[in-house]
């Protein structure tokens, strides 16, 4: 077993980062936007602004180099394939978009179809995140 290539996992893990922070401005910005500022109007909230964003960002890539992690220490168990970034994938999907989403609802705070619509997204990005920072990691 073969010990995990770091360098890779962090060029690995901003390509996915970045195909999260594409993802989720596009959802925010293009597709979901209105309905989101609406959803914080119910709440008497405002938006997320820069720093908040800003942060958002710097998590995105976060959230990219931990998955990569983990598809390179599951990857001699599992194989270097698409199935394992997938899984991969999956797993952090769970922890970061199932899991908050069923709180939200649970307590209340958005609406069903906007939290079944930013979780299903949330699974596609994700997904593709993962696959493209597989793409990228090498043990070597």
């Amino acid at each position: 077993m073969g010990k995990i290539n770091v360098g890779r996992v962090i060029l690995g893990g901003l390509l996915a980062g970045l195909v999260i922070n594409v993802g989720e401005s596009i959802r925010n910005l293009a597709i979901a936007g209105e309905r989101m500022e609406l959803a914080y109007r119910e709440l008497n909230l405002q938006p997320p602004g820069g720093g908040t964003i800003g942060a958002f960002i710097v998590l995105g890539f976060a959230l990219g180099i931990l998955m990569v992690w983990l598809y390179a220490a599951i990857r001699p168990r599992f194989g270097a394939d698409a199935k394992t970034a997938i899984l991969a994938g999956f797993f952090v999907w769970l922890f970061a978009w199932l899991w908050p989403g069923i709180v939200d609802g649970l307590m209340g705070l958005f609406d069903a179809d906007l939290i079944v619509f930013v979780v299903v997204w949330g699974l596609l990005e994700i997904l593709a995140a993962a696959i493209a920072g597989a793409w990228l990691y090498r043990e070597s």
